[in-house]
């Protein structure tokens, strides 16, 4: 398997870009192209809200270069909705929406919610090898505190060792450890979880919640730097997606975010934005 490392956002629809990450006047239908321009991928935050149509996965595909991938959340109906099982037939058919994708498609990750204790382990562990034959990787974020213990972490991380799923991490530590609180006007705030930075198999996924503070966030961008020459000098793939409560934040954060990698003289591929000629705006006749 080649190795990988892909830096994004959680989405690319979000207009407060315009004027920064994408030209002036950009019309909402290039959003897409203009982040894949940009970044090497993206969460895909959309797809836990509604399942695109395939008429829409086809335009995402056509919309990206070959390089760029999709890191798509399994829909909410599927993880918010009790045990995993009951919505299995859902799960199928989302996988099976977004197989067009191909290659574009990097993986699917069931975000499960606060209420998804390790009582559910023989319901994740059944859906687990349901899906076993997914032709696409799959990765599991657990939120429930109980997970992190240590006996109830070693359980889950061997289930998803043993069937190749990867371990999607969340640091939340930059709103937390900070002197305000920059969830304040969030409709759906991050929850505070521990950090341990482990990987169940050759893809790791990091989903990081920066402080729109920059200076805040430098103490966990260099432990960061880090994990990641660690983890790339043992041929992991590192997916890692730049979140941010105030979202007009986070494509700035990533780009800097890269150089401070490539500073620490990683050897993680140059963002397409770096290399970027940039577009003419566009004038708008209103």
């Amino acid at each position: 398997m080649v190795q990988e490392f892909r830096l994004g956002c959680a989405v690319w629809a979000y207009r407060g870009w315009l004027g920064d990450f994408y030209p002036r006047g950009s019309a909402a239908k290039d959003f897409l192209r203009l982040y894949g321009d940009r970044l090497h991928a993206v969460e895909g935050n959309t797809t836990f809200y509604a399942v695109p149509s395939a008429e829409t996965v086809t335009r995402w595909r056509e919309q990206t270069p070959p390089e760029f991938r999709f890191c798509l959340k399994f829909p909410q109906t599927v993880t918010h909705q009790g045990p995993l099982m009951a919505q299995l037939d859902q799960a199928k058919a989302f996988i099976d929406r977004v197989a067009p994708l191909g290659d574009r498609l990097g993986c699917i990750f069931a975000q499960l919610p606060p209420y998804y204790s390790p009582n559910y382990y023989d319901d994740l562990q059944a859906f687990l090898l349901a899906l076993a034959d997914s032709p696409v990787t799959l990765g599991v974020e657990v939120r429930h505190l109980d997970w992190f213990q240590t006996s109830h972490r070693l359980r889950l991380d061997t289930l998803l060792a043993h069937h190749s799923v990867s371990k999607v991490l969340l640091d939340t530590r930059p709103i937390y450890n900070c002197p305000d609180n920059p969830q304040a006007h969030s409709q759906r705030p991050k929850p505070e979880v521990p950090l341990i930075p482990t990987v169940t198999n050759q893809k790791a996924i990091v989903r990081f919640i920066s402080h729109p503070k920059r200076s805040l966030n430098q103490p966990y961008f260099e432990q960061w730097c880090q994990q990641i020459q660690q983890w790339y000098a043992a041929g992991h793939s590192i997916y890692f997606f730049m979140h941010c409560p105030i979202e007009d934040h986070s494509p700035g954060h990533a780009r800097y975010f890269q150089e401070q990698l490539q500073q620490a003289q990683i050897p993680v591929p140059p963002l397409p934005w770096q290399e970027l000629t940039p577009e003419p705006e566009q004038l708008s006749l209103f």
